[in-house]
């Protein structure tokens, strides 16, 4: 009964997402080539780790071993130290869930043209390599793989790092392009430092203890309203509970109240078709017999249902 149902949802539905490893909703009958032939305009979106074919297609893997595999793991961290795990969910969210919505937002735009579904291969492994795209220009245009910790965007010149404050907190400072760059340099007075940006040796380690001891002068709600409006790009290290708190953040509708409860707010923001919290998020099996009833089953055939853990 339960195969009967999904079926009768999936030919009725836009779009079926699914995230089992590739093979395992074709041995439960309800697979691509199934459900397609059922419902031709429906858009099949599988996610996995490492894809629908190919030698690791039957693998197992978690966040981690995508960007392991991917390459960008061996770029977090320091030089000289070991790879860091970065503690957000870069391909699961990121090279996953985001590559899944617009490969199917792609599907159905292209249905509308041709009148058919089709089937979107999601490999978080494919995403992870797609996103590490500054390190593999690096190594596509010089033929070296650059090392962990040496390149312009993991903290190895001052203009692009991270910094302790006296208190014990820490900054961050982005002052990648030139004009960034010369504005930092002469707030703090070292106008001489502005045409060494990318030098290395001696002079790269003069620059860090210069501003590794400056920003120790100070502590982080004090350098907060002298460099938060400064031309250099500048932010705190936030706290999870003070990034909640930030007055941006919550101008920005990220941080939204639900029945008493704070939840994430809709990072994307449209104009003509404003996103809205309008309940919570469903509580499991809570809309079952609301689904079941616009397929026409009945009162009785539901507590059947139910009764036999069909649903």
């Amino acid at each position: 009964a339960g195969h009967d149902i999904f079926l009768r949802l999936a030919a009725e539905a836009d779009v079926v997402l699914e995230g089992f490893r590739p093979g395992v909703m074709a041995r439960l009958g309800i697979g691509w080539e199934r459900l397609s032939a059922l419902n031709p305009r429906l858009v099949y979106c599988a996610i996995s780790g490492y894809g629908q074919d190919g030698p690791y297609r039957d693998r197992v893997g978690h966040d981690v071993n995508y960007l392991a595999a991917a390459g960008v793991l061996n770029y977090v961290g320091e030089a000289g130290g070991p790879p860091v795990i970065p503690g957000v969910q870069i391909a699961d969210i990121g090279a996953g869930s985001f590559m899944a919505a617009v490969g199917i937002l792609t599907a159905l735009i292209a249905r509308e043209r041709t009148g058919r579904g089709q089937l979107v291969d999601v490999a978080m492994l494919d995403g992870a390599v797609a996103w590490n795209v500054y390190h593999t220009l690096l190594y596509l245009l010089s033929g070296h793989p650059p090392e962990r910790g040496t390149t312009q965007l993991t903290g190895h010149f001052p203009c692009y790092a991270v910094y302790e404050t006296r208190d014990g907190r820490h900054v961050t400072v982005g002052a990648y392009e030139e004009h960034f760059w010369a504005t930092l340099c002469r707030h703090f007075g070292r106008e001489d430092f502005i045409q060494q940006q990318w030098d290395e040796g001696a002079k790269r380690a003069e620059m860090f203890a210069f501003f590794r001891a400056a920003f120790r002068t100070k502590t982080l709600a004090e350098w907060v309203p002298e460099l938060g409006d400064v031309d250099i790009c500048f932010a705190p290290v936030a706290t999870l509970e003070e990034a909640f708190a930030d007055p941006q953040v919550r101008h920005r509708g990220m941080v939204v109240e639900h029945g008493g409860t704070l939840t994430l707010g809709t990072p994307v923001k449209l104009s003509e078709t404003p996103a809205s919290l309008r309940t919570a998020p469903p509580r499991f099996g809570e809309h079952t017999e609301s689904v079941l009833a616009t397929l026409g089953f009945g009162a009785e055939e539901i507590a059947r249902f139910r009764r036999d853990g069909v649903v």
